[in-house]
């Protein structure tokens, strides 16, 4: 038991020591959102969501479950609920896998490469098939409307955060005060 709870702290603390922003739910390690940006040199680029991460408790040995929660046009990535459809995390996971490799290789992979003919998002599905220009356009139009920095805001709803974050900038602020007086 004490070695699943090892592993995903082990995975949260490197996920947290990437690039990623991660915002904790509750203070189990559970449950988490990560700051996911769109691959560079894609559709999706620019693109900034918040990706919300359950880890069951047989983690590693179950996978991750994935969802957006601002909306992103995929064929394989349900519009409503932001519910993912990946092989390599809904059917192939290994232990071996750990959550960076989901938002440094299955991710980015699942953005660059979709699969129309396994679709959760039925409508970008058939225009992908359709119209590839039609499709690329509404998924840029989606990344402009939908997923900007701001609308992936990970720590605006932490008021733990926020409250760090000021008090950082008080203190800032009365260094400066300090510093720019000249003495009498």
């Amino acid at each position: 038991m004490s070695s699943p709870s090892k592993r995903r702290e082990m995975d949260l603390m490197k996920l947290m020591m990437s690039d990623y922003k991660v915002e904790m739910v509750n203070d189990g390690m559970q449950e988490f959102f990560v700051e996911f940006r769109g691959p560079t040199e894609s559709i999706y680029q620019g693109g900034v969501w918040k990706v919300r991460v359950e880890l069951p408790d047989a983690y590693p040995y179950k996978s991750p479950s994935i969802g957006f929660i601002n909306k992103i046009y995929h064929p394989n990535v349900d519009e409503m609920s932001g519910s993912v459809c990946l092989d390599v995390i809904n059917q192939t996971w290994s232990p071996m896998f750990d959550l960076v490799n989901v938002f440094e290789v299955f991710l980015p992979q699942l953005l660059l490469y979709p699969n129309p003919s396994d679709p959760l998002n039925g409508e970008a599905a058939a225009l992908m098939m359709r119209d590839r220009p039609a499709y690329e356009q509404k998924v840029k139009e989606f990344c402009e409307k939908y997923a900007k920095p701001e609308d992936a805001g990970i720590t605006p709803e932490d008021k733990s955060s926020d409250e760090e974050e000021l008090s950082e900038d008080e203190d800032d602020s009365g260094d400066e005060d300090i510093v720019g007086k000249p003495d009498p």
